[in-house]
């Protein structure tokens, strides 16, 4: 019996005592708590917690519920402390649940008798039984399950609650009438019978001693299933037979909890949730809402006061990343009043050049239209004040006009014809949806052959400004 157990506590215990203390990994400061939960209980992956372990512990266990019961009397002639011991291997799948594979040995007394001496005794209940267990226990945090979400603070003590099943052997002894040395085997139970199936359950108080080692007062009670634990089934007691169904233990024990691993805290000392709460905490703490244009658009051209650089823009004009009104041909008039947008020219001549012929009338630069993007045919929104002002110039007068598409010299020709095709039709619909009366208005399209800059073939030799003004639409009186 002895033999067969201690060869599958070795072959159980070991490799998972070795399993767990290879597969921890990482330096980490030497502290309690930890940053994060597990990414997965059954496998290494993305662990911050240590969640293998090894206890060991020694106790007292006092048999009850038979009719040698060492809690039935107390006389001075009893002897009724016996000893136990424990080794377990635990793995904690969750930061409230684990399991453990234990092995229990120890021997249970009751009477006179004991493992040493051999004194004689005149009473048939004294014995004593010599046990060995293998057992699957489930582990409950309690501590984890039952703390408030609002407690942030770490903790020392924890109740953990045990419950499980395994198998039972043991040999029972009886120190029979008469002389010494008279002690006769009265029953046997061997492991893995269907007779030595056994369960336990209770609780146990821990302390946090360090990071890697618990302490930890246990208290269990071992249902055995068994009458003849004890060895005194089928005998009188008092003038009765026995008739209960089972010798049962209460087993009292002080042990210590090894944490494996190398991480800052083992699973079952920190519950991810706590973490997960506290930071929401802290965030909430340090949320600030995030206010777009909080000092307003006062000249509404698109850019926040908060980082325009000309705060006074005039509607209508076209501005840059930074607010500041576009001067295309850098001379020192912004492109909404520059007449040659082009041409420098000095500030008296709306800039444009001296000579005269340069000069374009204020019919003309209404009529010169709007530009567009690279293979676009959608109305920028910085273009709308030009069209408004064409809806109004185009109402005021009493002539009709041709809306002309263009496009640069980028891409093949017949492409560019519908693209302009459609750059006109649209600008088209926006006047008459804006009032302008359809019959002054018929659309075409040029493609790439009426070029503002001429030059631009092909597109390479010019700047992009000049390619720009090439993607246009301009109106020309019929």
């Amino acid at each position: 019996m002895k033999l067969s157990l201690a060869s599958v506590v070795l072959a159980v215990f070991l490799p998972a005592a070795i399993f767990a203390q290879n597969t921890s990994s990482g330096n980490f400061p030497n502290a309690y708590t930890s940053g994060s939960a597990n990414g997965s209980s059954l496998t290494q992956e993305s662990k911050k917690f240590n969640d293998w372990a090894i206890s060991a512990g020694v106790g007292i266990p006092l048999v009850t519920g038979e009719e040698s019961s060492s809690l039935k009397e107390f006389g001075a002639n009893k002897n009724f402390f016996g000893w136990s011991s424990y080794l377990s291997v635990d793995k904690a799948l969750s930061h409230a649940f684990g399991l453990k594979i234990q092995y229990d040995k120890g021997e249970a007394r009751q009477g006179l008798i004991n493992t040493k001496d051999r004194i004689a005794s005149t009473k048939s209940d004294d014995s004593r039984t010599q046990y060995d267990a293998i057992s699957i226990l489930g582990d409950i945090n309690f501590s984890n399950l039952l703390r408030r979400i609002d407690n942030h603070s770490p903790f020392r003590w924890a109740l953990h609650g045990y419950a499980g099943f395994g198998t039972l052997a043991y040999r029972t002894y009886r120190q029979d009438d008469g002389g010494a040395y008279n002690q006769n085997l009265v029953s046997e139970i061997k492991p893995f019978k269907l007779g030595s199936l056994f369960g336990q359950a209770g609780a146990g108080l821990k302390f946090r001693a360090t990071k890697f080692l618990d302490l930890e007062a246990r208290g269990m009670y071992v249902l055995t299933g068994d009458d003849n634990f004890d060895g005194s089934g089928g005998i009188l007691y008092n003038g009765k037979v026995n008739d209960n169904s089972s010798d049962n233990l209460i087993n009292i024990t002080l042990g210590a909890t090894l944490n494996l691993g190398k991480h800052e805290s083992h699973l079952f000392w920190h519950d991810p949730l706590q973490e997960i709460y506290y930071k929401l905490d802290v965030l909430a703490d340090r949320n600030q809402d995030v206010e777009v244009c909080k000092k307003g658009d006062a000249d509404n051209d698109g850019v926040c006061d908060d980082w325009d650089r000309q705060l006074d823009t005039p509607a209508g004009a076209r501005v840059d990343g930074a607010g500041v009104a576009l001067d295309t041909d850098m001379d020192g008039v912004i492109d909404l009043y520059d007449k040659c947008v082009t041409v420098p020219g000095p500030i008296e001549n709306d800039g444009c050049p001296l000579d005269s012929k340069a000069t374009v009338s204020d019919e003309t630069r209404t009529l010169e239209g709007i530009e567009f993007d690279v293979n676009s045919d959608r109305i920028l929104p910085s273009n709308t004040p030009i069209l408004n002002n064409a809806v109004n110039y185009i109402n005021s007068s009493e002539g009709s006009y041709y809306v002309i598409g263009g496009t640069d010299t980028q891409g093949i020709s017949t492409y560019n014809q519908k693209l302009s095709e459609r750059r006109a039709n649209n600008v088209k619909n926006y006047l008459i949806k804006n009032g302008v009366n359809s019959g002054k208005l018929d659309a075409i399209g040029r493609g790439e052959t009426n070029l503002k800059y001429p030059e631009c073939e092909p597109a390479t030799k010019c700047p992009e400004w000049k390619n720009r003004a090439n993607r246009r639409v301009y109106f020309e009186a019929k």
